[in-house]
């Protein structure tokens, strides 16, 4: 009775409704996966539902074990996804702020930035800091979260000393060209070289004149390096090579710096290739980390001996020569190292600034290596061609799913969700690698809706022929139980039968 009161106007009512909603839900999954790289549903259902429904006691063994293999693998991952300093970083003043002034886009994210002012505290401050008023100042202003009170503190600190940390804040924040900042970071050396020459003399008398001259030294190699930067992008480049080589053999151990990657790219623009050589064989090696920059200059220098010949229709016929074979798996090997890189090279992706920080492997330093990097590329005839032709022939050769590598560890799977703290998504689309394949719901929920709709749209166009459809449909569905009520009937003696309706 209920089915036959049922008119075609609810039907398309039933249809379009349930199509609306599940469209709804369809635009709200898509959304949520664009930003956060993963399914809402999804997401709720593992962290909320699957501890409700299936949830085991935290006291039993099973579930001690398997949390102390998270808590492993989360340290893996820690380890995996350490952010580093960008060792080509612009000036915060002289270039990222008049970014900002042109085109009212603020180029570094609150995550990059609370990074960095962790790193000043680190190398510019030590416990004995309180005992000399300029440096009590400055290890104040480095926390400060206000550019302007930094700045405030910087010049306050200098009314009462001659204070290297202080002329290095101004030159990185308040100085608005390179060649200001060049000024500011000389006088800082001045009165760097002074504190770094005091400080090794006592550096015996105990841990905490150990502590001033480790400050103190931290402090000399970053002023030199930073002005080493300044004579390279002011067109001295070959001044700041001999810069960067004395820093290096004065102070070789202090490789957290990476000064090699600012003297590479030096070299690079001198085209100085039998040095950048040098240094390769030096740096390019199994025992220390590996970067996008060590990886693609060697691919680069290997590229150049072919690529001014090389043509694909001619290596298809003859085959690949031992130095185009050289050439390509040395590109092989760059791109399984970061698989970001190729895009931005190949200018198929639109670059931005790169940030303070970057992540080995990730989209960050990817845009750090070509915004650097791109020119030198450029320069050398055919070299981008070789790469366009051959880059996607790495990923044939790693594993998948992304288990084991091929000739580096397995790519970290944490890389996206670092990118998109250090990468200002805003303007920037984070390059994510391998490409996510979509989640089940959104594919769901697309399905509901299109079939929905697409019975809302029949139901309205033919309402006859759709409540018989539907009337058969339902029929058919309440069939089994139907039948299954009429072998209760013959079974059940009729008066108990007629209790249990009365029930």
């Amino acid at each position: 009775m209920f089915l036959n009161t049922l008119t075609p106007k609810f039907y398309v009512a039933l249809t379009g409704t349930s199509s609306l909603i599940s469209g709804l839900i369809l635009i709200f999954e898509w959304w949520y996966f664009r930003k956060y790289g993963t399914s809402f549903i999804e997401q709720v259902s593992v962290s909320h539902l699957r501890p409700l429904l299936g949830g085991v006691d935290s006291s039993s063994p099973s579930s001690s074990s398997t949390s102390n293999g998270e808590a492993d693998s989360s340290r893996q991952s820690v380890s995996e996804c350490k952010v580093w300093r960008n060792p080509l970083n612009l000036f915060r003043g002289a270039e990222y702020n008049r970014y900002t002034w042109v085109t009212g886009r603020e180029p570094l994210t609150y995550y990059d930035m609370n990074l960095s002012a962790q790193d000043h505290q680190t190398f510019f401050t030590c416990d004995s800091d309180h005992l000399r008023p300029a440096d009590a100042i400055m290890q104040k202003a480095w926390r400060e979260r206000n550019p302007q009170a930094r700045i405030s503190a910087a010049h306050e600190a200098l009314e009462l000393e001659d204070c290297a940390t202080a002329y290095i804040l101004l030159a990185e924040e308040e100085a608005t060209t390179i060649m200001e900042a060049e000024r500011l970071f000389k006088q800082a050396l001045k009165a760097g070289e002074g504190c770094y020459r005091r400080s090794q003399q006592l550096q015996h008398h105990g841990t905490q004149y150990e502590a001033q001259h480790r400050r103190d030294t931290n402090v000399l190699v970053y002023i030199k390096r930073r002005l080493a930067m300044c004579s390279r992008k002011l067109g001295r480049t070959r001044e700041a090579v001999k810069m960067m080589r004395d820093l290096m053999k004065e102070f070789p151990l202090l490789s957290m710096f990476n000064i090699h990657e600012n003297l590479l790219e030096s070299l690079l623009e001198l085209q100085n290739y039998a040095d950048v050589q040098a240094v390769l064989a030096k740096y390019d090696d199994i025992s220390l980390p590996k970067s996008a920059t060590i990886c693609y200059t060697a691919a680069l220098l290997k590229a150049r001996a072919v690529s001014d010949k090389f043509s694909p229709e001619a290596a298809s016929r003859r085959g690949l020569s031992t130095a185009e074979m050289n050439a390509v798996e040395a590109i092989h090997r760059a791109v399984e190292f970061n698989p970001h890189v190729p895009k931005y090279l190949l200018e198929m992706k639109s670059l931005i600034l790169p940030p303070e920080h970057i992540l080995k492997r990730g989209d960050s330093e990817a845009i750090a290596y070509a915004f650097f990097h791109l020119q030198h590329w450029k320069r050398i005839e055919g070299a981008l061609n070789l790469l366009h032709c051959t880059w996607e022939g790495t990923f044939r050769m790693i594993p998948y799913p992304l288990e084991k590598g091929h000739l580096f560890y397995p790519y970290p799977i944490c890389t996206e969700t670092a990118d998109r703290e250090l990468l200002p998504t805003v303007f920037h689309e984070v390059s994510v690698y391998p490409k996510k394949e979509l989640p089940f719901f959104i594919l769901f929920t697309a399905g509901l809706c299109s079939f929905t709709a697409m019975l809302a749209l029949l139901t309205h166009q033919f309402p006859e022929l759709m409540g018989v459809f539907a009337k058969a449909f339902l029929s058919t569905l309440f069939a089994p139980l139907n039948f299954i009520m009429e072998k209760v009937e013959s079974i059940l003696p009729s008066s108990l039968w007629h209790q249990l309706t009365r029930i």
